[in-house]
This record gives C-alpha cells, sequence and structure tokens, in this order.
C-alpha cells in the first residue's frame, strides 16, 4: 500500500494529465470505475475482477492525495475513519450486549446508529429517505419511489403511474415546443422518474431493464459493423436506410435457432 502512494505522489508531481486533474474533474471516473466493477462480476472473469477492484482503489489513493496536498486530510485518515465507522456499526460482532441479533434486527440497528450519527453532526432533522442510498439515477428513483410507497405515498395501481407518465410527456412537448431549454431538461427528468414508477408498478427492476436493453444495442450494433466490414464500409459511410436494414437483419438472426 505505500508503494502505491509513493507512485500516486510521483504522477501527481510529474504527469502532466494527473496533475491537471481535481477531486470534482474525477468523480466521473469513480462511478465509471464502479459499473466496470459490476460487470467484471457479472461475466466471473477473476483476473477481470480483480483489476477492476484495482482501478476502484485507484481512485481512492488518488482523491485521497489530493486531499492531502490540500492540508485537508491524507489516505490513513481515510482508512482510521473507515474503520472506526465499521467498528461503531457493528455492535453486534463487537459488542456483547447486542450478539444474537437477526438480519432484520441488524438493518434496523445500522437505520438507527446512522440516524444518531447524523444527530451528532447537528443534522436535527431526518427524513426517512435518507434511508435510500445515493446511487445510480435508476436505481435511487426506483428505491426512493419504493420507499415513498411504504409511507403511503404512491398510486394505487399502474393506471395512476401510467396516467402520471402521460402528463409528464405532454408537458415535456410543451417545453419543446417553446423551446424552453431549462425547462425541457427538467420536464426530461419527471417524464424519466414517472416511467421509472410505472416500470416499479409493474414489478420489474429498471436497471435491469436498461441494462438489458444496452446490452442488446452494443451486440446489435456490433453486427452492423461485422457485416460492413466485410464489405470494407463503416456505418458513417452508409445511409440510414441501410443501417436500418442491418439492424433488422441483425434482430432476425438473434432469433434463429442455435
Amino acid at each position: 500500500m505505500q508503494q502505491l502512494l509513493e507512485i500516486m505522489q510521483k504522477l501527481r508531481a510529474e504527469c502532466p494529465w494527473d496533475k491537471a486533474q481535481t477531486p470534482e474533474s474525477l468523480t466521473r471516473y469513480a462511478i465509471e470505475e464502479a459499473y466496470e466493477v459490476e460487470a467484471a462480476v457479472r461475466s466471473g472473469d477473476l483476473q477481470h475482477i480483480k483489476e477492476e477492484l484495482g482501478d476502484v482503489l485507484l481512485q481512492v489513493i488518488f482523491q485521497s492525495q489530493m486531499y492531502s496536498e490540500q492540508g485537508a486530510f491524507d489516505f490513513q485518515d481515510v482508512v482510521e475513519g473507515l474503520k472506526e465507522k465499521l467498528i461503531r456499526r457493528h455492535p453486534h460482532v463487537y459488542d456483547e450486549h447486542f450478539k444474537d441479533l437477526t438480519e432484520q434486527q441488524v438493518s434496523a440497528l445500522w437505520q438507527q446508529i446512522k440516524t444518531q450519527e447524523k444527530h451528532a453532526k447537528g443534522q436535527q432533522f431526518v427524513s426517512q429517505l435518507e434511508q435510500v442510498k445515493v446511487g445510480a439515477s435508476l436505481v435511487q428513483a426506483q428505491k426512493l419511489q419504493a420507499y415513498a410507497a411504504k409511507l403511503n405515498f404512491d398510486w394505487a395501481d399502474v393506471e395512476g403511474a401510467w396516467q402520471k407518465l402521460q402528463e409528464e410527456l405532454a408537458e415535456l412537448k410543451t417545453a419543446m415546443v417553446n423551446q424552453d431549454t431549462v425547462n425541457i431538461e427538467e420536464e426530461l427528468g419527471d417524464c424519466l422518474f414517472s416511467l421509472v414508477n410505472v416500470g416499479r408498478k409493474l414489478n420489474q427492476e429498471c436497471e435491469q431493464a436498461l441494462l438489458g436493453t444496452i446490452h442488446k444495442f452494443r451486440r446489435r450494433f456490433a453486427y452492423i459493423e461485422q457485416v460492413l466490414a466485410t464489405q470494407k464500409l463503416r456505418p458513417e459511410q452508409c445511409s440510414l436506410v441501410q443501417l436500418d436494414q442491418l439492424w433488422d437483419a441483425a434482430k432476425a438472426d438473434e432469433k434463429q435457432p442455435i
């Protein structure tokens, strides 16, 4: 670990790209690396998993180094803070008075401790939705809606969610007609949020549904590229009509029996 920290210090001192980074500029890479870990785990490729976990660790080291340069904290402070939090949030492991708790009791205790921590920091009011972690937007939206439903803030059935989606789509169309750029972004977000609600009411995992479509798009577009490569062509050299025909061919190819 010390060698890694020393390498990071050297990169920050001598590599132009690393020197130019800020905590803000790096956050998107941390998000990307987290998704790549998920994809690697799903693939089951152990070498790939090990590599991607290393990339996530790099993000922690990189951010810690930059804050160390500001005199705020360093990597050791991050480790110490994590160690203390893990022990504090696992009294059922480290405190004899909390032994033999069920999984549900452990979860409830975890949330209670997190709330106490927020109060200790001076945050007097803690919304119940604080229990929903920040994360991928689709996942976060669906979890927020599900938790709100437990608090009686929900449509009675999928039809109510569907009608809300139609209402939001109409508002987006109005913003488009008015060329209201700021409002377009807001209404688009409302449409996506409402669509997630429809998916939730249909008992679908929206993140998985979108990932499935993304994987399908990658697969079909790769088919198009492969077919064009045999003709010594690239997609950008073709018309939309030609590409659409190849897309249909890709769809048909998927339906062929193995």
